[in-house]
């Protein structure tokens, strides 16, 4: 039994994988991020079976999965508040990472897997907010699948392709129900792939040093300590679920899908709204989905255009102050984004996005070479004269 080739895989990744005996609570995010994705899938299939993927009957269906099914306003809250707890568990999981330097070599495999995860995600997420084909569903996918538009000479083909017809309608639900239900079994793929990058060259740690000295096995410490935040999460998820299912969807996707009445405020849910921020940011239409596009191929970029050689922020006290301040940052351009588009918000949104950028592709690069010269940089001593 213990030779099978499975039995050996589960027992390295799961029981006896050598974990730095230091990790803190902050690393338990990943598991957390890949406990929401469970939950997604099984409530996803659960909702599949009676959700009807047509224009006319899509809110009807929701409406009696609702009240109709046997605990299917249980199934539909948790799927719906369960996409917003997976983007808060890999928010967090992608500050960790930064913070701790987990996109450092040999770590750039992994960082960059990740990426693609969360880029898989959003689009995931997207496709899901169309289903119920209320006011901000349909505006929403209206909006979005125009940016396309911009691609030179196939931009209005692709936009077509995407509708499936010359308008948003049947076809577009149909094609976005199908890629929805598809993609989080391409998510969960990637995010194997993601844990088993990690554990070929072995877990980050909070020192940011080489963890191989002290190491203990994974079971049964860090079950414990996963089991333990699991528990908390579920508490904390659960107060969305049962005392406020609705606080984080937008009031108007209650409202039946009405082509000829346009919303007065366009906004996509709170996770996407940083970089709908961005996207508002540039005036031109084009530069705006550049920018927004960039502001994701960045975080791939970031293991190639790091130049320093310390991982944890804690022992780089500049870089720790460019890093809060680019948290704060990521908070007022999720704020601009759910903002009407008018001044002060333009202004504020333009220097937001001036500084996301600036912390990739200046403050990173710049600061390792900071760094690399003081750490040569003699002390300077003060020479104090005697009386």
């Amino acid at each position: 039994m213990k030779d099978n080739p499975i039995i050996k895989i589960v027992n390295f990744h799961g029981i006896d994988y050598p974990t730095p005996v230091n990790l803190s609570y902050w690393w338990n995010f990943g598991f957390l991020s890949a406990f929401c994705l469970g939950i997604q899938i099984i409530t996803g299939i659960l909702l599949a079976m009676n959700y009807t993927p047509y224009v006319d009957l899509a809110m009807a269906s929701v409406e009696h999965i609702m009240r109709d099914i046997d605990y299917g306003w249980l199934m539909r809250y948790t799927h719906a508040n369960g996409a917003s707890m997976f983007f808060i568990m890999v928010y967090i999981h992608i500050a960790r990472g930064l913070y701790y330097g987990s996109y450092m070599s040999p770590k750039e495999l992994p960082w960059c897997v990740g990426v693609v995860i969360f880029i898989l995600m959003m689009a995931t997420a997207f496709m899901g907010y169309v289903l119920p084909w209320g006011q901000m569903s349909f505006w929403g996918a209206t909006v979005i699948t125009n940016l396309f538009s911009v691609i030179p000479i196939y931009g209005t083909e692709i936009v077509t392709w995407l509708w499936g017809a010359y308008n948003v309608g049947n076809a577009t639900l149909n094609r976005f129900f199908s890629l929805h239900y598809l993609l989080p079994f391409a998510i969960a793929g990637a995010s194997l792939i993601h844990i088993a990058y990690i554990h070929k060259d072995g877990s980050n740690n909070p020192l940011g040093i080489n963890g191989n000295i002290d190491k203990i096995p994974f079971y049964p410490y860090f079950y414990i300590k996963d089991l333990y935040s699991t528990i908390l999460f579920t508490i904390f998820f659960s107060c969305f679920v049962f005392f406020a299912p609705n606080i984080l969807n937008h009031p108007d996707n209650y409202i039946e899908a009405n082509p000829l009445v346009t919303p007065a405020h366009i906004v996509p849910e709170w996770y996407f709204l940083p970089f709908y921020a961005i996207l508002r940011s540039i005036p031109h239409k084009a530069g705006g989905i550049v920018a927004m596009g960039a502001a994701l191929i960045v975080l791939l970029l970031l293991p190639f255009i790091n130049t320093s050689e310390i991982r944890s922020s804690n022992f780089r006290p500049i870089f720790k102050k460019a890093y809060w301040l680019f948290i704060a940052d990521c908070l007022i351009l999720g704020w601009i984004g759910g903002k009407p588009v008018s001044s002060p918000y333009i202004e504020i949104g333009q220097i937001a996005t001036v500084y996301y950028f600036m912390f990739f592709l200046i403050i990173i690069p710049f600061l390792g070479h900071v760094e690399k010269f003081l750490a040569f940089c003699p002390p300077v001593r003060k020479i104090s004269s005697a009386n």
